[in-house]
Order: structure tokens, then C-alpha cells, then sequence
């Protein structure tokens, strides 16, 4: 997954965002002391003041950004965690999502992936692995194509194909997975063919109102959960983003169980 970081301010932005602060609060108690408004020549006065002991003491704003960092992230865990539980119903037992592995299994695992998606590929074999050697793991595929039309494409002949026959869908997933380079439309419906579907019923069934409505559904949810790219697991109470390898899964796997 690629992340975005944000330029970070010079200091005497630092100094004269510290000082409007201050100056937030000083009105109320010039009021009281019934002293004088600030002038320019003052606020710039103690923007430079500000601004040296910045400059001499420069791992104090090592320091804030750090602490506001971790907040941050903190805060985008708890809301991630109250919309996890918010949505978990839609997210394990959703109807209209494909499933794999053993329908009752005491564990789900939810993928959120996309076709196009390099890293989604190179985790596709950790989940066979997962699959053929844990009898009791159900995992949940979300459609999430934000990488193209192609993948947007792929996603709805995936649905629809889980909605024709959904013993033959594993095979045209992982057979979509197993490719490199472009899907266009024609050679979608060639793998759907290979798999064993019907290309014309399948075409059909892409343009279906409720395949539009499943994926349109899942951005929905992964906006809420704060899923910006692919792959993203969700095991029990966890968001997991990026790829992982099949000991980590292992491990939440087996945290998720022991509840």
C-alpha cells in the first residue's frame, strides 16, 4: 500500500499558529484586566520570541508532531474499532458476498481486494494455504476495485459469476488473480468460459442493479473503516491493512478464536 505524508509547516508557521493560540485565549483576559488589544508590532515581537526558541529548541516540534501523530492514529483506531462493530454483520454475513473455505467455520476472515492489485495477488496463496489447512476458517471476499474501469469489470463478473454458481467461483477468482497485465471485458468472459460459466448469462448478470449495489455498498463500508487501499483484512476485531504473510494471519486467526 502507498501512503501520502503531508509537507510539514516551516517554523515560523510553528511560531504564528503558536501565537494565534494564544491569542484565542487572550481576549477573555484582557477583558478582565481591561488591558490593551495586542497590535501587530507586539504579536510579531512575540512570534520571534516563539520563533528563536523554536529554532534553539528544535526537538520540542519533534516532540508535538510526534504526539500529534500518535493521537491521530489513535483516534483513527478507535473510530475503526466502533465501525467495525457497527458493521460486522454486513461484513461476515452479507448475502451477496462470495465465501470460501467452510461456510460455519468459527472464524472469518474479510478481504477487501481488487484484481489490479499486485500485493492482493501475492496474498492469494497465503489464503489457499489458510484454507487447505484450516477446515474451521470461513473467508468473506469484499469487491473493492479502485484501481481502473478493468478492475471495476473484473469485480462485476466476479459477483455475477457468485451469483450464477457459486461452487465454480473460487476457480474464476483464482484464475483472475493468476493474471498479469489487462482485463478487459473479452477476456474476462474467455476465463469465466475456461471456469465453466455460461459468457453470455454472465455478461448478462454484470449489468444487474444488485451487483452495482454490492460494490457501490463496499466502498461504502470500507470509506466508514477508513480502508483506502488493497488488500485489507478484517479477523474478529481487527483491520488489518497491506499485505501479510501467512504467519501473521495465523496469529490473528488464532486470537480471533480464543475470542
Amino acid at each position: 500500500m502507498t501512503f501520502r505524508f503531508a509537507a510539514l509547516p516551516s517554523v515560523s508557521l510553528i511560531a504564528a499558529a503558536l501565537v494565534g493560540g494564544i491569542l484565542l485565549i487572550a481576549p477573555a483576559t484582557q477583558a478582565q484586566d481591561k488591558a490593551p488589544a495586542m497590535d501587530p508590532q507586539q504579536r510579531g515581537a512575540i512570534e520571534g520570541i516563539v520563533r528563536e526558541y523554536l529554532l534553539a529548541n528544535p526537538e520540542v516540534i519533534v516532540d508535538a508532531i510526534r504526539i500529534y501523530r500518535e493521537r491521530e492514529q489513535q483516534a483513527q483506531a478507535d473510530q475503526a474499532k466502533m465501525a467495525l462493530s457497527a458493521h460486522k454483520d454486513s461484513l461476515i454475513n452479507d448475502p451477496n458476498a462470495p465465501v470460501a473455505g467452510n461456510p460455519k467455520g468459527d472464524v472469518t476472515v474479510v478481504e477487501f481486494f481488487d484484481y489490479h492489485c499486485g500485493y492482493c495477488k501475492r496474498v492469494f496463496p497465503v489464503l489457499r494455504e489458510l484454507l487447505d489447512s484450516d477446515k474451521n476458517l470461513r473467508w468473506v471476499f469484499k469487491e473493492f476495485p479502485i484501481l481502473g474501469p478493468e478492475s471495476v469489470t473484473a469485480s462485476r463478473a466476479a459477483l455475477a459469476a457468485w451469483k450464477l454458481d457459486p461452487a465454480k467461483y473460487l476457480a474464476f477468482h483464482a484464475a483472475l488473480m493468476a493474471t498479469s497485465g489487462g482485463l478487459p471485458e473479452d477476456r474476462i468472459l474467455k476465463i469465466a468460459k475456461t471456469a465453466g460459466y455460461d459468457a453470455d448469462k454472465l455478461k448478462k448478470e454484470m449489468a444487474s442493479d444488485s451487483v452495482t449495489a454490492e460494490i457501490n455498498r463496499n466502498h461504502q463500508i470500507a470509506e466508514t473503516l477508513g480502508i483506502r487501499g488493497t488488500p485489507a483484512f478484517i479477523v474478529g476485531d481487527e483491520l488489518v491493512p497491506g499485505a501479510v504473510d501467512v504467519d501473521t494471519l495465523r496469529q490473528l486467526i488464532a486470537k480471533a478464536r480464543k475470542g
